[in-house]
């Protein structure tokens, strides 16, 4: 269990995979993780899709991680679309495969339900299902949480975003990873903004290297998080030299890791993106 590693070190390193769509993506993403292996990595989060889309293949991920490369797995799990009997289901099937880390998340709505049956969704947030995560393992796991630097976008204030925090982790959270972020100094000030609340949970910090131009873009779109100048430049500086790009958002990722590997940060949690040749680097030279 990711606990029990908390309880011997206090600077992990992990990253996430997501479930191909093909088959033949579940095998080259089968290879990688065989190749990475030796890296050793804390542990390895596996996603899972808007309203449990991609479930069966979120579990038999998380499975091969554990019994097949004898890492820590963690497995997502998502409220929306959900209500206590599926959910419990899931539940049942990733415990049966030796899983013993779940990350909790409320999840983004599906593509196919309506925004009237997202508002009345069974549960509204990861907080709701917490709880019942611990009742029906029936056993001690490791429950994760997600939070948010620059402060989730559905939030009212950055206060009431810290209040839904402290309340998910008094839910039952041991472990929090954040939404991936550019800016160090921003981070710093949500870590001490935390701990000011008395809240000791250990913090992994979600890093996401530059590697194209288009992922870039996408990425600020949909996290919203704010580019240091520093990035900004490298990004336009080689936005016409696709393998210089890439090296100098490799570089700035490291940077970025060393810093806040220096400021104490709990662990260090990459979004790699599934690209095996990013993930070994950075694995290598962390």
């Amino acid at each position: 269990m990711i606990k029990d590693i908390l309880k011997q070190k206090k600077n992990l390193i992990s990253f996430e995979v997501f479930p191909p769509k093909t088959e033949e993506g579940m095998e080259q993403l089968f290879d990688t993780l065989t190749d990475l292996k030796p890296y050793a990595p804390d542990f390895i989060s596996v996603t899972y899709g808007a309203g449990g889309s991609t479930s069966k293949k979120t579990a038999d991920i998380a499975a091969f991680i554990k019994n097949e490369c004898k890492l820590e797995a963690l497995a997502h799990v998502t409220c929306v679309a959900h209500d206590e009997a599926s959910l419990q289901v899931y539940l049942n099937e990733i415990l049966s495969l030796g899983i013993e880390n779940v990350l909790a998340l409320r999840g983004d709505k599906p593509k196919d339900m309506t925004e009237e049956q997202f508002a009345s969704r069974y549960f509204t947030y990861a907080s709701d299902i917490i709880p019942l995560i611990h009742k029906w393992a029936k056993k001690d796991i490791t429950v994760a949480g997600a939070c948010y630097p620059e402060v989730h976008t559905e939030a009212v204030s950055k206060e009431a975003d810290l209040e839904a925090l402290k309340k998910k982790v008094e839910c039952g959270v041991d472990l929090l990873i954040t939404q991936l972020f550019y800016d160090n100094e921003i981070f710093y000030r949500f870590y001490e903004d935390v701990r000011k609340m008395g809240v000791e949970t250990p913090i992994c910090a979600g890093i996401m290297p530059v590697t194209t131009v288009s992922g870039f873009k996408n990425t600020i779109t949909m996290s919203g998080s704010s580019v240091p100048k520093e990035l900004l430049q490298q990004v336009e500086k080689y936005s016409e030299n696709p393998e210089d790009l890439k090296k100098a958002g490799l570089e700035f990722a490291l940077k970025q890791i060393q810093q806040l590997r220096n400021f104490g940060v709990e662990g260090i949690h990459l979004y790699p993106l599934n690209k095996k040749d990013v993930s070994k680097y950075l694995l290598e030279n962390i």
